[in-house]
Parts: structure tokens; sequence; C-alpha cells
């Protein structure tokens, strides 16, 4: 009973796996890249599962000898522990990460100091400037804050979600993106600081939004980023298929 019990789990997380898959929701676990080798697992296991099923021997459990109380107490709690995980994923609908996770992952500690791409971004035409993310500005925030360097680069329909600035947050906040290595659990918060004095009048936390405007000196004496978005536009937006980066 015991084994058919971990097979009947193995199987419900495969199907759970598969489900993300066809609804679209798997990139809000893991990189894309590991989508076909991920659901080419979960086939599998479904495959061996119903492979088991079907040709198990009703004389398995009764060639075995009982399992000791500690082993069946060890048994339970697995089975506990993964069909908990399992009937979650099924009940509660798939989200992704949010300002909760920002904050306790604190905002552009990984912005990478990237020379290569900094110097791309000082040689970038308007076109190419048009087409930065939350991760290209993070990068360059992060080295310089030179508004010489900012001249003639505005943002452009820069989309995240809105994460309060910890030093000012009424008057400043982060559009803000989660980009992703491997899965949620390694995902790391970006986040473009935005100058906009009662933003939370108008928006609320974790509402995606679409910013167009331009860099300038910040103007709150609160906030220890340099600089800042000026915004010219904030327009909420729906969530993005891909709401992380990778």
């Amino acid at each position: 009973m015991q084994r058919w019990r971990g097979v009947v789990i193995i199987g419900a997380m495969a199907a759970v796996i598969l489900w993300l898959a066809v609804s679209g929701q798997l990139a809000l676990y893991i990189h894309p890249r590991y989508n076909v080798f991920t659901v080419l697992m979960a086939v599998i296991a479904v495959v061996l599962v119903v492979g088991s099923l079907v040709g198990r021997r009703h004389h398995d459990d009764e060639d075995a000898p009982p399992p000791s109380r500690p082993q069946r107490a060890v048994a339970l709690t697995a089975a506990a522990i993964a069909g908990a995980f399992t009937v979650g994923m099924i009940v509660i609908p798939p989200a992704t990460l949010s300002t909760a996770t920002a904050e306790q992952r604190e905002i552009n500690s990984t912005a990478a100091s990237d020379a290569a791409a900094f110097e791309a971004a000082t040689s970038a035409d308007a076109d190419a400037v048009a087409q930065f993310t939350v991760r290209e500005w993070a990068t360059i925030l992060r080295q310089t804050s030179d508004l010489s360097f900012f001249a003639n680069k505005p943002v452009n329909e820069l989309v995240g979600f809105v994460t309060p600035d910890a030093d000012d947050p009424d008057n400043v906040f982060y559009v803000s993106r989660f980009v992703v290595t491997c899965c949620a659990v390694d995902a790391q918060p970006l986040g473009v600081p935005v100058y906009l004095p009662g933003w939370s009048q108008s928006f609320s936390r974790d509402e995606w939004i679409s910013v167009d405007g331009s860099f300038a000196s910040n103007p709150s004496s609160a906030s220890v980023q340099p600089v800042v978005v000026i915004p010219d536009a904030v327009t909420p937006i729906e969530q993005p298929r891909e709401p992380y980066l990778f």
C-alpha cells in the first residue's frame, strides 16, 4: 500500500506540471529553457505510473514484511507533505512573485556591474534605447549617476510592477521585475526608481504599469537613489504573459 501511495503522488505531481505547461503558466516557476526537459520528465513519470498501476501484482504487498511503526510514520509524513504540495498547486492559482518577495531579497542587490553592457548602452541608438527593459536600466543605474549619460535617453514604455521605495515610500517607487536564472527560487528583483509624489493615490503596490519619462536628479531628500525617472505618463496595464525577465 505504501508503494502505491508514492506512485499516485508522483503521478499527481507530474499531472500538475503538465497542466501548468498546457495552461502556459509553467514559466511562473521555471526558466523557459527548462520547459521541454520538465515536460518530458513529467510525461515519462506519467507513463511509468500508469505502467506500475496496470502491471501491479496483488501479492507484492503480501510477500513484503510489514513496515515498522517508525517507517510508517516517515512514509505518512512524506506522503502528507507531497500530497499537500500537489493539492496546493491545484487549489491555489499560480501567481507571480510580488513586492513582498522583492523587499525580502532587496531590489537591485544583484544588478550586474557589466562593463560591456554599459559600453553598449553608451553607444546605443534611439531605437535600441527604446527597447531597454528594467534589466538594462537597473544595470546602467548601478554603474553611473552621471546625468550627462542619460541625456537623449528617454524611458519608453518601461514595464513592471509597483514597489514602494523603502526610504521615501510617499514620493518614490520602483518599476520592478524579477530576473530568473533557473526557477522562481533564485529570482532576483531589479527596479528603476520613479519620482512621483502621492503616487499611492493613483496606483497600488504590485500593480503593473508602463512608464514613459526621462532621468533626472532625485528631488527627494529622503531617498538614497541619486537618479530617478521623472514620468511623463504612468499607465496601468495587465500583467504580461511572461512577467519575469530571463
